[in-house]
């Protein structure tokens, strides 16, 4: 179905000459002069070149029927990572080159979305926090405040974050999956 660019997000699929493009990253910019563009940073499904468009906000774009559904994740192999659909017990293996810089945050049985293409796994949505221990942190320095100052530490998924001074090592911290910064200590 024919979309126009400006209603383009992160993990949309776009097809173009008769191949399959996922969003990577969306912008919609408005000079002072001149027509608004929007900017697409994809990645090629087929084949994971990376490619940059430019369209006008106007412009209609083909959007590819995806079908989204939840998942649950359980364990990561050579074949790749292996989820599960909860409703038809039905596994589907998702290769590395998918899942990209969002493998350290997959923790077993978290549910996830995976948007599928003709059966295909082409891109999945993680939650936007996961909670994790974390194994290594600096000691807090005498002096420091806790309002302004953040300290870095290491996660038990081998992610670096700055956390704020007063948590220590084998507390529980929640984190956003997309970058991996510090929100909460957990309250579990």
């Amino acid at each position: 179905m024919k979309v126009i660019a400006s209603s383009l997000r992160k993990g949309n699929v776009v097809e173009k000459d008769g191949k399959l493009y996922v969003i990577l990253f969306a912008e919609n910019i408005h000079p002072g002069k001149g027509t608004p563009v929007t900017q697409l940073d994809m990645r090629r499904i087929s084949d994971g070149v990376k490619v940059s468009e430019r369209y006008r906000t106007t412009e209609q774009v083909e959007r590819a029927y995806v079908e989204e559904r939840e998942h649950t994740f359980l364990y990561h192999d050579a074949e790749g990572y292996h989820f599960m659909n909860p409703e038809s017990y039905d596994q589907v293996a998702v290769p590395e080159s998918v899942v990209g810089e969002m493998a350290p945050y997959l923790k077993e049985g978290m549910a996830v979305q995976i948007s599928q293409h003709n059966g295909i796994a082409i891109s999945l949505v993680l939650p936007q926090r996961a909670t994790f221990e974390v194994v290594e942190t600096e000691p807090v320095t005498k002096g420091q405040t806790a309002s302004s100052s953040y300290k870095p530490a290491t996660l038990s998924n081998g992610v670096r974050t700055l956390v704020p001074p007063h948590i220590t090592a084998g507390t529980r911290v929640v984190v956003m999956t997309a970058d991996g910064a510090y929100v909460e200590r957990a309250k579990d």
